[in-house]
């Protein structure tokens, strides 16, 4: 996937071709030999898939959104069985396969579904504002307009980081009772007229609202969390693990659930000796960033993180940490999907 976030105005608003991020070091960490299965958690348009494919391995791609399934069934079709896609999100990747040689997750909305005005994550062009990557369940709109504005804060302060989280959140719900939030560029711009736009800013007053909504719609940093564990229990003895990040609240997730996965909790020499806690991965070096180089290409790689753990022979531990608490999704079943 191509992907961006946080201050990055072509995260939310500017157009981009596929470019995959950190896809050298994608495959130097992965190392991907011809008997191996991979699965690429996050399909996409297909750029890690199509590089690992070359290298003779064989691929299992997951992707929940169907419009990115579809588009692959050519590769598929050409691939002569060596890939396999599943419509799935990739938290349940370990459903899907047996025991495999490597798990590599892109973290972050593909530029597809950016530059389709139809699926409503950009304001570039008016759209609809629904920011579903399964097509499927709650839309941005069905939060957007039927939370209260204490619930949106929370959502805009932490999932977008937002510092003016509350007075967008309190312009929201005072405006949405004249007329519901519909579109992608009335909610922009009702955001942009509220705070202002200083000639210095560099980014647009909305992306980090955007950020949050789609983050929060399609459960992001959930799915995450779920996903590690799902690789924990799918990767073979000396499996590899490979994540791409773009924001520092998935980095952060990552981070800990290797540290947490590759070392026992320190003990102190005044409490009682406790059980070791057997490690499931190692720790395959530090966080590595984009070439400058690739991020003259690609600007939206600017802010990609990725991490790398080797699977051990112990067996998976049991899914120990909370990532945050935020409010549920509208229940949508009665009044039928957007």
């Amino acid at each position: 996937m191509t992907a961006g976030h946080g201050d990055d105005h072509l995260a939310v608003g500017g157009p981009a071709r596929h470019i995959p991020v950190l896809l050298a070091e994608v495959l130097k960490a992965l190392h991907p030999q011809p008997d191996d299965v991979i699965v690429d958690g996050t399909f996409g348009a297909g750029g890690y898939t199509k590089a690992i494919l070359a290298t003779g391995a064989s691929v299992v791609a997951i992707d929940r959104d169907p419009d990115a399934i579809s588009a692959g069934r050519e590769l598929e079709a050409q691939s002569n069985g060596k890939l396999r896609l599943v419509q799935a999100p990739f938290s349940s990747l370990d459903e899907h396969v047996e025991l495999v040689d490597g798990v590599v997750l892109d973290i972050g909305v593909s530029s597809m579904q950016l530059d389709q005005a139809q699926r409503g994550f950009s304001f570039r062009a008016d759209g609809p504002l629904d920011m579903r990557m399964a097509q499927a369940g709650a839309s941005a709109a069905d939060v957007v307009n039927r939370f209260k504005a204490g619930d949106l804060a929370r959502i805009f302060g932490f999932l977008g980081e937002e510092r003016h989280a509350g007075r967008i959140a309190r312009m929201i719900e005072s405006r949405r009772e004249r007329r519901p939030f519909e579109r992608t560029l009335d909610l922009a711009d009702a955001i942009e007229t509220h705070i202002g736009r200083a000639p210095k800013d560099k980014i647009h007053p909305a992306t980090r609202v955007f950020q949050a909504l789609r983050i929060y719609v399609n459960d992001e940093l959930g799915e995450l969390a779920r996903a590690l564990f799902a690789a924990e229990r799918a990767l073979k003895p000396g499996g590899r693990l490979v994540v791409v990040t773009f924001h520092s609240l998935e980095d952060r997730i990552v981070k800990r659930f290797i540290t947490d996965r590759s070392s026992s909790p320190s003990r102190s020499r005044y409490m009682p000796e406790l059980e070791t806690i057997a490690t499931t991965f190692d720790k395959a070096g530090g966080a590595v960033g984009p070439s400058d180089a690739e991020m003259a290409i690609n600007p939206r790689s600017r802010s990609a993180k990725l991490r790398a753990a080797v699977r051990t022979t112990a067996a998976p531990r049991a899914e120990d940490f909370s990532i945050f608490g935020l409010p549920k999704l509208p229940d949508v079943s009665q009044s039928g999907e957007r």
